[in-house]
Order: structure tokens, then sequence, then C-alpha cells
């Protein structure tokens, strides 16, 4: 699931774009430490509080809409911008912290704790080692999209195509916090 589109992909994409790959590398790694200190931490309960409270899904699935706008709007003309305006990649720690707010990264730690944690058993064994294949699939997944950023960054030498990036990138950023919202 880390390569299908999402969050973290887009906003990867984006960075690869506008700073190339190895700028971006911070960022990914970010993704997965705070995605698999997620996983870790719903695969040792903290999934429960969800079942228990609902409403805290929802609010998380709000906040993700909220931010999803926001960097949604950051990236329209940012590309122009880039060196100009102090723009800069994801800093490891924020992205980590987005996996917070993330809701696909909290559905595939669930989905993770609830298809491959044993019933009985050596639980700690499991968790690890279900957070070691973590560790290694998520970067692995998505640095193809900072790569293709990256890759495409030099192909985008025309303002138009700029503009018409930024914006199909930011309507996709919409589309996903729509989807969010809407999707129960």
């Amino acid at each position: 699931m880390y390569v299908t589109p999402g969050p973290n992909n887009a906003m990867v994409l984006t960075s690869g774009l506008k700073f190339g790959f190895f700028k971006s590398i911070p960022h990914i790694i970010g993704i997965t430490i705070g995605h698999v200190t997620q996983l870790i931490l719903v695969c040792f309960g903290l999934g429960r509080i969800f079942i228990l409270f609902p409403l805290l899904q929802d609010i998380l699935k709000i906040l993700c809409a909220i931010y999803l706008l926001y960097l949604g709007y950051k990236i329209i003309g940012s590309f122009n911008k880039i060196n100009q305006d102090g723009s800069r990649p994801l800093k490891f720690h924020e992205a980590a912290l987005f996996q917070i707010v993330n809701p696909k990264a909290w559905t595939i730690s669930s989905m993770a704790a609830s298809s491959f944690l044993p019933k009985d058993g050596n639980l700690s064994l499991s968790i690890l080692f279900i957070s070691f294949v973590a560790l290694v699939i998520c970067p692995i997944s998505i640095s193809p999209w900072a790569a293709f950023g990256s890759a495409i960054k030099n192909l985008v030498n025309n303002n138009l195509i700029k503009v018409i990036i930024e914006y199909f990138l930011a309507f996709l950023l919409l589309i996903t916090a729509i989807l969010i919202v809407i999707n129960k």
C-alpha cells in the first residue's frame, strides 16, 4: 500500500520535482520513521482508541484534509519561487509528525496489526518483524515518487508546464482531502 497514491506520495513527488531526489531523502526517512513508530503504537493497542472513540478518527480526518488543502495552496506558484521565498523540502521531523494526521498511514497500520499479529504467541517478536518489514518496504515504495519528480524536474523548463503541474498536484491534494472527509 505504500506505493499507491496518497498524501505522502504526493508530497514526496512535489519535493522531488522542486528540490531533487537527494534533498527529498530526509522527507522520505521522516515518513518511514514516523510511520514505523505509528505502526508499533497501533500494534501495541493504540488503534483501539479509534474503536472506543470514533469521533477522534473523524477529527483526524478533518485535520488531515485541512493540512492537505494548505499544502495544495502552498504548491500553487511555488515552482517559480524556489530559493526566492525560502522554500525548502520538508524536514525529517515534519514528515514524521505528518503521519499523526495521515489517514492512509493509520489505515495501513491498522490493517497490518489486524492482519499479521498473532492471536496467541510472541506479540513483541511479531511486532518487531512487522516493523522491520515496514522499515524496509516503506522507503523503497516511496522513493520512486521522489525519483520521478526529480526526473521530470529537468523537463519542466516551460513556465506554462510548471503552472499546469502545480495546479494538477494541488487538485490531487484537494480531491484527496475531499475523499478523506466523505469516506467512512
